[in-house]
């Protein structure tokens, strides 16, 4: 059972080769245009063949019809003239006549079989009526024609005369399929020669047309095996260098990430390298130090906690960030009411706000509930109010707005704080990046407070944008949709 299901799912892959449906598509543009080219033209061979043959049978039947009436055959039949033409002509095309006079009885048979009986047939009756009829039978190979006998020896008008009988003839049509059979022969032998020739060039170009592609793949293996600086460029086809553009955006991605990548180790060794620096100084102070005073001692321990304090800020802002990371999509969904929440925010960041005199203003256009994951969306709203109120001046303001329409709710954070610098507002949602580098040790914080929440935001299929003027202030706009969708 197994060999059976390894066995299709190799055929599987076989016909999945691009070369392969290429090589099988010219096959069969090549193969099946010239087979019916081959029927089309024995066909109209055969039509032909069969139409002349019937053209000039009809001609010398109506010849013989004249001399029937010429010689009043069909009254006598003792005329050895027209009954060796009649043997003449039936022997000549293999075939067998009757002539039957307006009784509808056979007065000639060149068979000598049927004369003397009546014959009453669509075809005579129609003949009588003066309709020639004519029928050809591939098959069996033989034509059936029927041809009325005119008096038009007496008639002195031009009006065709009346009709006295008719001949009903049976030709033989063997020389015909002997010579389509020949044809036959040699258009088979026109074929499979023709079809070795299209295997070869089918072989050929389907390879030729590959190439672009083998260069492509050669290319990617050896980015496989380490990464380039050089982009790749395969311009043989627009749909390669469609495919190149898109992997070299890809590997230009790469490149940003494994850069992105080295500098978070970097940064992270640095952000937890730095609170355990100044405790190991602050305790090996005291440890140098005989009969430390009190408040000496009372101070250097205070800045070992600040420093544990910051240290486990930076610790629990990696965790979260990963852990969004880690569980991007899982959400904890459920109906909140928003207004709420965000009163709870403004309520439990005041104290902060207090120390330096900002004033926090919450303005609500009109009730809002979404579906959302609270406590992420808590900790990005946190962020985001307790941001504008780091990076603000002291008798500052911050001022959360509400809104929403029939799909989207949005909150607007505005500050009067210092701005952002426009060259540095594409890089504020990256990992460990600080815009005010020089007040970073003022500032408490980790440089991941933003990439957290933007984290959160678009785990929640929302959007989130920033515009700031130096020294006027910030306002960062986040958009999250009313209702969740996987």
């Amino acid at each position: 059972m197994w060999e059976k299901i390894k066995k299709r799912t190799g055929n599987l892959v076989f016909f999945r080769s691009l070369r392969v449906r290429i090589f099988f598509l010219l096959m069969i543009m090549g193969l099946i245009p010239g087979h019916i080219t081959r029927s089309m033209l024995i066909n109209n061979y055969e039509k032909r063949a069969v139409s002349v043959k019937m053209s000039e049978v009809s001609n010398q039947f109506k010849m013989i019809s004249n001399h029937l009436i010429a010689y009043h055959y069909l009254s006598d039949t003792s005329s050895e003239v027209i009954n060796a033409e009649l043997n003449q002509i039936s022997n000549l095309y293999d075939g067998r006549v009757l002539v039957i006079n307006k009784n509808f009885k056979v007065v000639k048979d060149t068979y000598g079989i049927s004369e003397g009986k009546t014959v009453i047939s669509e075809e005579v009756v129609r003949c009588f009526r003066g309709e020639e009829t004519t029928y050809y039978d591939g098959k069996d190979g033989f034509i059936e024609m029927t041809i009325p006998i005119v008096d038009n020896v007496n008639q002195q008008s031009e009006e065709q005369g009346e009709i006295q009988g008719v001949l009903l003839c049976g030709l033989s049509t063997d020389n015909i399929s002997l010579t389509i059979s020949i044809l036959e022969r040699k258009a088979f032998v026109l074929e499979v020669l023709l079809a070795i020739l299209i295997l070869l060039t089918s072989l050929f170009v389907s390879k030729f047309l590959l190439l672009p592609f083998h260069k492509v793949t050669k290319a990617i293996s050896e980015v496989k095996e380490g990464f380039t600086d050089k982009a790749l460029s395969v311009p043989d086809y627009e749909e390669t260098q469609h495919i190149v553009d898109a992997f070299n955006e890809v590997l230009k991605r790469m490149r940003i990430l494994d850069q992105s990548r080295q500098e978070f180790v970097s940064n992270v060794s640095h952000e937890l390298k730095t609170p355990l620096t100044s405790m190991k100084v602050l305790a090996d102070s005291l440890i140098g130090q005989k009969q430390v005073p009190e408040e000496l001692y009372q101070e250097f321990m205070e800045d070992i906690a600040a420093e544990i304090e910051r240290e486990n800020r930076i610790i629990n802002d990696l965790l979260s960030l990963v852990k969004a990371d880690k569980t991007s999509g899982r959400l904890n969904v459920e109906m909140v009411d928003v207004n709420k929440l965000l009163e709870s925010l403004m309520k439990r960041l005041s104290p902060i706000a207090e120390k330096d005199r900002i004033e926090l203003i919450f303005e609500s256009n009109r009730p809002v509930t979404a579906e959302i994951d609270e406590t992420k969306i808590t900790l990005a709203g946190t962020n985001l109010i307790e941001n504008a109120i780091k990076y603000n001046r002291p008798g500052g303001w911050v001022k959360v707005s509400l809104d929403a329409d029939h799909q989207f709710f949005t909150i607007t954070v505005e500050d009067s704080g210092r701005g952002i610098p426009e060259e540095e507002q594409e890089h504020i949602f990256e990992r460990f990046y600080r815009v005010d580098k020089s007040h970073s040790g003022e500032i408490p914080g980790s440089g991941l407070g933003l990439a957290i929440t933007r984290n959160i935001i678009l785990m929640h299929r929302g959007a989130i944008q920033v515009s700031s003027v130096l020294e006027e202030g910030t306002t960062f706009l986040v958009k999250i949709p009313l209702t969740y969708s996987k």
